[in-house]
């Protein structure tokens, strides 16, 4: 059973979580191998709305163009995680449930490791990992779901497909060609934002946008999940509708993630569980917290990846090297998972 300390938020904090993405995205704006002043940052901002012409143009650029794009999927693909991940988590009433407990991820993987074998571009790419992973989430729930089966089985059935459309992917990479498909395909899968354009975010931004608030929206309902049927109707809420409402909104924000940025794992685990230990488990204070935390972090981690070294480092090595030992120190300072 989980444990309720906080309900609502205090102005402070409030006010903290939604303006801690934005500053943080702004000191992103001006870091890089081109390395922009706060005051140039500012200025060129400033010249958006005053229409001035002084900026120069690679500055111009390299903000509007390369790092602008990457640092909204960043903040928008980290919110949608940490999101998925806290929903997942109250929905199986397990700390380590993550955003491809049902098999998604899996699912949007070989979707789209078989838009590069086909040779589709990077939209195409994308809406393949999305329909694949539509599909892997409808197996895995019809295979869990029936006449006496929990929520168990349906995790169990999760597991099965995450296999079985890991399998898949491994079959892609054996038929690429090993000159050009295999390489694009393995960098492909260890994610990466560097491909972002406004182009796939008008694309994939929408599900994540909608997943979240919807869930937002239905954040005090979520402190029901993990609670049986007559439990749940003695509140007064439909606890199978508010479980496929919050299967379907995670769904939709993990397929359209691993749709632009591959696999990143660990921010879905790692932000909902530092969240829960600082605010509880209440959602009405957890839920917010989750999404603005995993926004920083995702920024965080691709400035890093994209500035630490004259090669772009693949972001998932970046958030597994700081979530796992961070995890390990997380729980031998409280003695377990936090619930």
């Amino acid at each position: 059973m989980i444990t309720m300390k906080t309900g609502k938020l205090r102005t402070s904090w409030c006010i903290t979580l939604i303006v801690l993405p934005f500053i943080t995205g702004l000191l992103a704006l001006g870091i890089g191998r081109i390395w922009i002043s706060p005051g140039e940052v500012f200025s060129a901002i400033a010249g958006v709305f005053t229409g001035s012409a002084d900026i120069p143009v690679l500055t111009k650029m390299t903000l509007w163009n390369l790092r602008l794009p990457r640092i909204i999927l960043a903040a928008i693909a980290g919110a949608g995680l940490s999101a998925a991940g806290c929903a997942f988590q109250s929905l199986f009433a397990n700390p380590l449930a993550t955003p491809d407990t049902l098999g998604v991820a899996s699912g949007a993987s070989f979707g789209a490791a078989l838009g590069l074998l086909l040779g589709f571009g990077m939209i195409g790419v994308q809406a393949t990992a999305l329909v694949m992973g539509g599909i892997a989430v409808c197996l895995t729930w019809l295979g869990g779901t029936g006449k006496n089966k929990g929520l168990g089985t349906i995790v169990l059935s999760g597991i099965m497909m995450g296999s079985l459309f890991n399998a898949l992917v491994s079959v892609v990479k054996f038929v690429a060609d090993e000159e050009s498909q295999l390489p694009a395909i393995t960098y492909w899968l260890m994610g990466g934002l560097d491909h972002t354009s406004y182009e796939a975010l008008a694309l994939g931004a929408p599900p994540i946008i909608i997943g979240i608030i919807v869930l937002f929206l239905l954040r005090w309902r979520m402190n029901l999940l993990p609670l049986s049927e007559d439990e749940a109707r003695s509140s007064g809420v439909n606890i199978s509708v508010m479980r496929g409402i919050t299967v379907v909104c995670a769904t939709m924000i993990t397929a359209s993630c691993v749709s632009m940025c591959g696999q990143v794992g660990w921010v879905g685990l790692l932000i909902p569980h530092m969240c829960r230990m600082k605010f509880g488990s209440n959602h009405l204070s957890l839920y917010p917290a989750s999404i603005s935390f995993g926004a920083v972090f995702m920024i965080i981690a691709d400035t890093v990846a994209r500035s630490a070294s004259a090669q772009e480092i693949p972001i998932s090595i970046l958030t597994a090297i700081v979530g796992a030992p961070f995890f390990i120190i997380l729980m031998r300072r409280t003695g377990g998972l936090a619930r």
